[in-house]
């Protein structure tokens, strides 16, 4: 009984297991079907909301792709320059620029005319004056050597020199100018221009060239001929056996001078049957010459000491083509009787030449500062530079005349120019009876009045521009009057490492404010002179220098600074720009 009560009893437990399984099975599975249910109608739905929108979307892309919206979106598309501020301001300042240039660059050529036109008249005017007192004190103070050792009139010893520095470069100045001219008679101008009027039109552009190239290198040979022939005769010497070096010397400058006239003279003639052609073909392809310079010149890579150089060869290349129109317009009026109305029929002429020489320059140097990001206040600098030249030759401890420091800048040598105009004057200008010769008088005055005038401006300028460049403490430095080599001024510097700096820069400039230039005794081993100036001329290494400080026991190296002054037309040959 007991056995089967508790079977029983197991069953109905089984069988209400088995139930409550049963009751939970499609509880579970009802959950999953709607769980799934749910998962499937969401993924449903997602699905068709994004192929609706990708109907949406080509929909949009196909209408989009109509011409009519392309040409609404060409016309009311927008843009913001303040985006990119930084780079259309720095295209309105290169406008800016090179609208400045014009004004600033004639400015400089102004000035530099001016300083050439005073450098040129002066060999007209005040050397001739100052070759006549030379040669008067050589003449009538013959005691300085023979007779008292001290001169009762000029309280001069018989040691001393009878004549300075300065008045010998004269006196030889004079003599080159009187030996070239009287060769130059020789010389016969009309066969020369039916030599050339006799040449094809090529050969003749040919020629202007290789003239033109020819006169660079005359210009930058020659000042050093008359530089070495200056020194020879007024360096010290010991015996007066060295004075016969003077003599080749000399030769040479005579030589150079009346070869750089003759090459002036053909290159004159050429633009004079320019001017008396017919078709005025040659003139034109002479004037298309200067735009080549253009091509020449503005893509290249151009520093401000390369463009300080070009714009000294512009005013010299200037000055040289209006004493050239000058020599071309006295010839063409001598042949037509100095008829005045002859003049008029050249004003067209000498005006195109004048005028494309302007644009050229204006075109070459704004494109040019354009390329190479260069300010057109640099053309400042450059004018500053020049009136730097013109002071220092004002002053007491000067090393060389204006002239030669103007030929040296620019490259522009007076005398063959200023013998040439001399030669075509005298052979134009008929001088006969006394009213001619009061007329000349009163031009030659009239002509010392002009120069006086006109250094009196330019120095007055040249202060001024000085002085807004703070230049005014380079005037004080008293150059250096010989070259020591470099084991001397070691030792010269490692000697007086002990002296204080200071104390001694101060003495020096006191000295050269306040003292006068004294001569130097005669030395054994002649060595030559420089100045600040030549160290200004000539571009320096650029292998750094060693200064040794004052204590002497540490060595600074120091890159070498450049400075405007530094550029010289004849440090690089001609007038080459690498």
């Amino acid at each position: 009984m007991a056995d089967s009560v508790a079977t029983g009893l197991e069953d109905e437990k089984d069988t209400e297991n088995e139930d409550k399984e049963r009751e939970k099975r499609p509880f579970h599975s009802t959950g999953k079907t709607e769980k799934s249910s749910g998962t499937s109608e969401l993924t449903e739905t997602l699905g068709f909301y994004e192929r609706k929108a990708k109907k949406q979307d080509s929909k949009h892309s196909l209408s989009d792709l109509s011409l009519l919206r392309f040409v609404s979106a060409e016309l009311t598309r927008g843009y913001f320059l303040e985006h990119n501020e930084a780079k259309y301001t720095e295209r309105r300042e290169r406008v800016y620029t090179c609208l400045r240039i014009p004004k600033e660059l004639e400015k400089l050529m102004l000035f530099g005319f001016f300083l050439c036109l005073d450098a040129f008249l002066y060999v007209f005017t005040l050397l001739p004056l100052r070759v006549l007192l030379a040669l008067i004190r050589l003449l009538t103070l013959p005691c300085c050597r023979l007779r008292a050792s001290i001169c009762p009139y000029c309280k001069k010893r018989s040691g001393s020199r009878l004549l300075q520095p300065a008045q010998v470069c004269d006196v030889l100045k004079g003599f080159i100018m009187v030996l070239c001219y009287s060769m130059m008679h020789y010389v016969d101008y009309s066969m020369m221009y039916h030599l050339i009027r006799g040449q094809s039109v090529i050969k003749l552009y040919i020629i202007y060239n290789m003239l033109e190239m020819a006169d660079r290198l005359f210009s930058s040979f020659g000042q050093d001929i008359l530089d070495a022939l200056y020194w020879t005769a007024t360096e010290p010497k010991e015996r007066k056996r060295a004075h016969i070096g003077v003599i080749p010397h000399f030769l040479m400058a005579v030589l150079y001078v009346f070869l750089h006239a003759i090459l002036i003279m053909v290159q004159a003639t050429t633009l004079n049957v320019a001017f008396n052609s017919h078709n005025k073909s040659l003139l034109t392809i002479m004037m298309s010459n200067n735009f080549v310079e253009i091509k020449g010149s503005v893509f290249k890579k151009f520093e401000k000491n390369n463009l300080f150089q070009m714009s000294n060869s512009d005013i010299k290349e200037r000055f040289t083509n209006y004493v050239l129109l000058l020599i071309v317009c006295l010839r063409n009026m001598e042949q037509f009787s100095w008829n005045p109305d002859h003049l008029w029929v050249l004003c067209p002429d000498v005006c195109m030449v004048i005028a494309s020489e302007i644009a050229v320059d204006v075109v070459k140097h704004a494109f040019i500062t354009k390329f190479n990001d260069i300010p057109a206040d640099v053309y400042g600098e450059y004018r500053a530079s020049l009136a730097f030249d013109l002071v220092s030759s004002r002053q007491k401890n000067a090393y060389t005349d204006y002239s030669d420091s103007v030929s040296r800048r620019m490259g522009f040598i007076p005398l063959p120019l200023a013998l040439l105009l001399i030669r075509v004057v005298t052979s134009s200008v008929k001088i006969q009876g006394a009213l001619s010769f009061i007329c000349v008088i009163l031009f030659y005055l009239g002509m010392i009045t002009l120069k006086v005038l006109n250094s009196i401006v330019l120095l007055g300028k040249s202060c001024v521009y000085v002085k807004e460049a703070n230049m005014e403490e380079k005037l004080f430095q008293s150059p250096p009057s010989t070259v020591p080599s470099r084991e001397s001024s070691r030792a010269h510097r490692s000697k007086h490492t002990h002296e204080p700096a200071g104390e001694s820069v101060e003495e020096g400039m006191l000295a050269s404010i306040i003292s006068q230039p004294t001569h130097q005794p005669e030395c054994t081993a002649s060595k030559l002179p420089t100045s600040e100036s030549d160290q200004f001329l000539t571009t320096p290494d650029e292998s750094e220098e060693k200064v040794l400080i004052q204590d002497g026991t540490e060595l600074i190296h120091r890159a070498p600074k450049k400075d405007l002054l530094e550029i010289d037309r004849f440090t690089i040959c001609g007038n080459r720009i690498d």
